[in-house]
């Protein structure tokens, strides 16, 4: 089938592209707002602009919070399925157990609760009946956010990186895993194909006819963050080995279960209830005891993860966990305590080497560092990713204009109008999410599924426009579907941009003069998209008007 190995990596290569690229595209644009993610939410939900907080005091903050939180409406649905009988009133569920969350870029806290359910389950193997709140706190007051606002950034942005926001969930994890892995192939497949790299790495030929520049650009950025794009495919498959091969779920569940038995063991943290009822002793004074002896082994440092299990209960213990965000590890040194003595049960030893090598890939992928130039670079990284799928997906399109505009000009017309909506169309739908979170009005119902519907409205009225404008290509000519969505891509830029200024006040010469930096860079980023946008619109136009004058004879449609 194949002369040689390289046409054989060739046809791999592009075959993985083309195929999974798609997915590949929205890894790496979502996986790049993800980098700020939290400051996307502080522009997205004004309530929230305020300076960071410290994890505030249980005692005194948080205990009145859980008294006041209750489970999610919808998760009590689901496990009402899974009961005899009728649930009782979801006020008088007992809490079971609950969390604290934050971090250095988190001015609110995140805090949930897992409730237990008294009713017996229909199967006698589901062992796992509890319903879970969660809700966005001010640290300041204990007041609850409202709950019809869309963390755009952490719930939106974010997952759509690693799950695409299928139903399940499940499916979209497999997918971006079957994406990973052809992004790995197509790697490998790719330094076979390119064996000059060092030519190649500093060889862009701008001015070059389209399809020559488009292959330059290509290449170059492909050889040039190969690093990256090799090393976040493996850790993220890494992160997720335990969904792909759920073996501890499933062929070793009986020793997982007496794993976790053992564990509690040896470490003297509890793994049942008792049974028996028992009063929480300040947990303020277990925070500063964990500082203290976080000082004493010269990592001193804030609260980052709280915990407690078997709430109320005699065997009840509170997790204190630091904040790591000083290191790129993911760590916590976390200091567990009895609920009801405060003595301290378990501290969490120095890793061993595998454990710490894990922790280091693990917080490399996932990015709880403070440090702000790494950050910029993972974003340079995942653009620069995203400029590589972008041009191969261009110059499959130009490369095969004259041949399939014969053969299969229906065929040609779709592979062209996803790579626009792949391409444009995405940041058109982020940009119209945008704008739709600053012109909504606040107390609006479901507010939140309203911006979402808006991001795939505009993302298909992207496709559709895509598909219109692309019978340019069966006249030789570029799609004007490129050109036009940039140009509406720099105009909801600057739109989003006004309408945080009309509605909110926050205008950037305020957000950058006070220093409050995630709405200003968010302004300033949406700012720059505005000028890139049009400068490659300007591009575009001179790039149609070259290919139209040497464009090739029309086709009838009924030749696809």
């Amino acid at each position: 089938m194949f002369e040689t190995v390289r046409q054989a990596m060739a046809w791999v290569h592009t075959g993985f592209g083309l195929v999974l690229g798609y997915v590949l595209m929205v890894v790496f644009f979502f996986g790049t707002l993800s980098v700020f993610d939290r400051e996307i939410d502080r522009w997205a939900v004004p309530e929230t602009r305020f300076a960071v907080q410290p994890m505030p005091s249980f005692d005194r903050v948080l205990a009145p919070v859980y008294q006041r939180l209750r489970p999610d409406p919808a998760d009590l649905e689901r496990v009402a399925r899974r009961v005899a009988g009728e649930l009782p009133d979801a006020a008088s569920l007992p809490l079971v157990s609950l969390f604290a969350y934050t971090t250095h870029r988190d001015p609110v806290l995140l805090v949930g609760a897992e409730f237990g359910v008294p009713n017996a389950p229909l199967n006698p193997a589901d062992d796992h009946l509890h319903v879970h709140g969660r809700a966005q706190v001010d640290p300041r007051s204990g007041t609850f956010l409202p709950d019809n606002r869309l963390q755009m950034g952490t719930d939106f942005f974010y997952p759509m990186h690693y799950s695409l926001h299928t139903s399940p969930a499940i499916i979209g994890y497999w997918v971006v895993g079957l994406a990973a892995m052809s992004m790995l192939a197509a790697l490998v497949t790719g330094l076979v194909i390119h064996r000059r790299l060092l030519r190649e790495l500093f060889t862009f030929r701008p001015h070059k006819r389209s399809q020559r520049s488009t292959l330059d650009l290509h290449n170059l950025t492909g050889v040039v963050a190969l690093p990256f794009h090799f090393f976040f495919a493996l850790t993220g498959l890494l992160i997720f080995a335990a969904i792909y091969l759920p073996v501890h779920d499933s062929l070793l569940r009986p020793l997982d279960r007496q794993h976790d038995v053992l564990e509690a063991a040896r470490t003297g943290l509890p793994h049942e209830p008792a049974g028996v009822p028992a009063p929480l002793a300040s947990v303020d004074a277990m925070v500063a005891q964990a500082q203290a002896r976080w000082a004493q082994r010269g990592i001193p440092g804030e609260v980052g993860f709280l915990t407690i299990e078997h709430v109320g209960d005699r065997n009840g213990y509170v997790s204190v966990f630091r904040a790591g965000s000083d290191r790129v590890a993911l760590v916590g040194e976390g200091i567990h305590f009895s609920a009801s003595t405060g003595e301290i049960l378990y501290e969490d030893p120095a890793p061993s080497a595998v454990h710490a090598v894990s922790e280091f890939l693990t917080g490399l992928h996932l990015q709880h560092f403070r440090h702000w130039l790494l950050r910029w670079l993972y974003v340079l990284g995942g653009l620069v990713g995203c400029v590589c799928i972008a041009t191969g997906f261009i110059f499959f399109t130009e490369k095969r204009k004259r041949q399939w505009v014969h053969q299969a000009p229906r065929s040609l017309r779709w592979v062209d109008a996803l790579a626009v909506t792949a391409v444009t169309g995405m940041v058109l739908a982020v940009l119209g999410m945008l704008v739709a979170n600053r012109l909504l009005p606040a107390e609006l119902p479901a507010r939140a599924a309203w911006e979402e519907r808006a991001f795939w409205c505009t993302w298909l009225c992207a496709l559709l426009h895509a598909y219109v404008r692309s019978a340019a290509l069966l006249r030789g000519a570029v799609s004007p579907a490129w050109r036009e969505q940039c140009i509406g891509i720099a105009a909801l830029a600057v739109l989003a941009v006004t309408l945080n200024w009309v509605t909110t006040g926050d205008h950037l010469w305020h957000t950058v003069t006070t220093g409050y930096w995630p709405v200003a860079g968010v302004d300033a980023s949406l700012l720059a998209v505005a000028v890139i946008a049009f400068t490659a619109a300007v591009r575009l136009y001179g790039r149609g008007a070259e290919a139209t004058s040497t464009a090739v004879e029309p086709v009838e449609m009924s030749r696809g």
